[in-house]
């Protein structure tokens, strides 16, 4: 190994040395400098290299090679002179040459490692997987992002071919055509999805050094794509719904803000998407407070809280909730529904528990309406008289709505489940009226039905009879029905068993029983068999209070009836109406709403006076037919001077009718029959025809 002496330690030959230091043919025998400060020195000595400030003394020892690197064309003439004949001496200028060149290194070196490790940090910083190969097809590069995706570490695919790390890659195929792949989906075998671009490698000389891909994982754009796209369809599915929806709904978001209303809204507030969405939640509201903003408030739904919204103050009802998500409040949905909408509901079902009885009995206590003091009485009476099994008789003058208290007496007591038959005495003629009450048997008459036929007392076992008219019976029926209410039995027409009955007898009339007692046409002993538990009902001229609920009423009914929507009656009518001392009573009353109605328009809503008949008597019209003061001075019984008086009544009827006996027994309030019979009585036939 040859022995080197360096002369001058500065910067060359500090380089010098580091050079020889890394070399194994050279041996660094001492190193020399006139300054003891010089970084060679200090390396020298560092290294255990012998030192010194003169080279004179070492200029006979072995060296080989010395090498001048102070600058100093003396100092390099001195060591040419002095040196032995075999020792090599290099030049300042060589030395100086080298170490710039080894600067140059030290920089490129520096230079490249920088580079590499910025381009390491830019390959596996990146959330793209990166895999370079050579163009043999040898994995170079396999960023960290790549690992994760492959699930294959970077020692083990570095320096291996790519079929063998990765069997469905292309890149072998970039090789060969030298052309870019954009965007092609790849299913890895550990099931990830990719999208990769493959780029081939060429050199501005067209060299092919290697290829390059760059792919991304979509396995959770994939999976987030399908989840919004199922959200999506949620979203519109639920829009639908809303929308499909007749209730009307509006939504807001946390702060207050509309953010989604429904056709229904708009229909029932009268309000568009572009005066809501984006709004204060009481934009809507009229009169009343936003239960939006409380429900935002208190975070607690509120239900049925009445107020006005929209510019035509509809009515409404209110039920709003809030929407809480994990926790947190997103907003509030409402739901409003029509007041309008709702009464209408309401009378419907009214009017549909009206048509819906149990049986044939169609009326309650509740329907029968009555504020005066005589018609409270007489409902309290009867209310009394359906806890007991006792015979009622309702009197009253016809259309005061005797039949009204028989159905309410019937469904009021223990016999409500069973049949409510009702019978119109004056409506059956007497030859019929027998074998209808209590049956016949077979052969009891010709035309009889074979096997006979169960009157309507046997219909009515464990139920209710009504017998209204029954002032009209022949004697031999009231025989029999005494017998009935007597015996609790029957015996059918040409029969002579009896059938015992369970049956409660609601009778009613307008005519006066004690009247026909006097007369001789009316049983006394069947008169205080019924008249156990009497029940008066006032004529409506007594309780005229009741004529504007009655009129709401009956107004339903005709209503009902007739197909019509009229709402109500106007003051001036209703004043009308009240100032009539109604003769037929509630029937009359039916029977001019009822003639109103028919007559009105479809699109008036309320009966007017123009829509009433003339109900006030003109003076000079019609001739009075009340009783004056002379005939009370009559030594006369009563039942004279009432009977005087009730064919005055009907004769000034016939006459009014121009003799029509249907007109004039539906003024009356009396059956056709029963007309036929008074006018009879009183033989007015031949009067009226004069």
């Amino acid at each position: 190994m040859q022995n080197v002496m360096i002369v001058g330690a500065g910067k060359g030959g500090t380089a010098i040395l580091k050079i020889i230091k890394e070399s194994e043919m050279l041996n660094i025998y001492a190193v020399i400098d006139r300054n003891l400060d010089a970084p060679g020195i200090k390396l020298a000595k560092q290294e255990g290299i012998i030192t010194g400030t003169d080279w004179h003394p070492f200029i006979n020892d072995p060296i080989d090679i010395i090498i001048e690197v102070t600058g100093d064309e003396n100092v390099f003439h001195d060591l040419r002179e002095k040196k032995n004949k075999n020792t090599v001496l290099i030049p300042g200028s060589v030395a100086f040459l080298v170490s710039k060149l080894m600067e140059e290194k030290e920089e490129l070196i520096q230079k490249h490692q920088y580079e590499f490790y910025l381009q390491e940090l830019i390959f596996n910083a990146t959330n793209d997987g990166m895999i370079v190969i050579n163009n043999h097809g040898v994995i170079i590069l396999f960023n960290r992002r790549a690992e994760e995706m492959m699930g294959i570490k970077k020692e083990y695919a570095i320096g291996e071919h790519i079929v063998e790390v990765i069997p469905q890659t292309r890149l072998p195929l970039i090789l060969e055509t030298r052309r870019i792949e954009s965007n092609q989906e790849m299913v890895l075998s550990n099931g990830r999805k990719i999208i990769t671009t493959r780029i081939p490698i060429i050199e501005e000389n067209g060299t092919l050094i290697g290829a390059l891909a760059v792919f991304k994982d979509i396995t959770e754009v994939v999976n987030l794509a399908e989840e919004i796209t199922d959200l999506k369809e949620i979203q519109t599915m639920l829009q639908a719904i809303i929308h499909s929806s007749d209730d009307a709904i509006s939504v807001v978001d946390e702060n207050g803000r509309g953010i989604l209303i429904n056709p229904a809204y708009s229909r029932l507030t009268g309000l568009t998407q572009e005066e809501v969405i984006g709004k204060p939640a009481n934009a809507d509201i009229s009169e009343g407070e936003s239960m939006h903003m409380k429900v935002l408030k208190t975070r607690r739904a509120v239900r049925g809280v009445p107020m006005r919204v929209g510019p035509n103050k509809r009515e409404v009802i209110v039920n709003v909730a809030p929407i809480i998500v994990n926790g947190k409040l997103k907003g509030s949905v409402g739901v409003i529904h029509d007041m309008s909408e709702m009464k209408s509901l309401s009378r419907e079902l009214n009017q549909a528990r009206q048509l819906i009885r149990k049986l044939e009995a169609k009326y309650t206590f509740e329907d029968i309406i009555g504020k005066s003091d005589e018609m409270v009485l007489a409902i309290e009476q009867a209310k009394l008289g359906a806890k007991t099994p006792a015979t009622v008789l309702l009197r009253g003058e016809s259309g005061t709505g005797k039949e009204l208290f028989a159905h309410a007496i019937h469904n009021a007591s223990d016999r409500k489940y069973n049949k409510f038959i009702r019978v119109n005495c004056a409506a059956i003629s007497e030859s019929l009226l027998e074998s209808e009450l209590f049956g016949y048997e077979e052969g009891a008459f010709s035309g009889a039905i074979r096997g006979g036929k169960r009157g309507l007392f046997e219909e009515a076992n464990n139920g209710s009879i009504f017998l209204d008219e029954i002032g009209e019976l022949s004697a031999n029926t009231q025989a029999k029905l005494l017998r009935v209410l007597q015996e609790n039995e029957i015996i059918r027409v040409g029969g002579t068993k009896p059938i015992s009955i369970n049956v409660r007898i609601i009778a009613a009339t307008n005519v006066n029983l004690e009247k026909g007692i006097a007369n001789g046409t009316f049983r006394e002993d069947l008169y205080y068999r019924l008249n156990r538990m009497p029940i008066h009902i006032p004529p409506l001229r007594k309780r005229k209070e009741e004529i504007p609920a009655l009129c709401e009423r009956l107004i339903q009914k005709i209503n009902r009836d007739y197909g019509r929507n009229v709402e109500g009656i106007t003051e001036a009518a209703l004043q009308q109406l009240m100032d009539y001392d109604w003769p037929g009573n509630v029937r009359e009353l039916e029977n001019i709403l009822g003639r109103a109605i028919i007559f009105m328009n479809f699109h008036e809503l309320l009966i007017d006076t123009h829509h009433l008949p003339e109900l006030q008597r003109k003076e000079g019209q019609e001739p009075s037919v009340f009783l004056n003061a002379d005939s009370f001075k009559s030594d006369r019984p009563l039942s004279e001077m009432l009977d005087e008086y009730e064919a005055k009544i009907i004769k000034h009827t016939l006459q009014r009718f121009k003799g029509n006996k249907t007109q004039t027994a539906k003024a009356l309030g009396l059956s056709v029959r029963n007309l036929y019979y008074k006018i009879e009585k009183y033989n007015l036939e031949k009067n009226n025809m004069q």
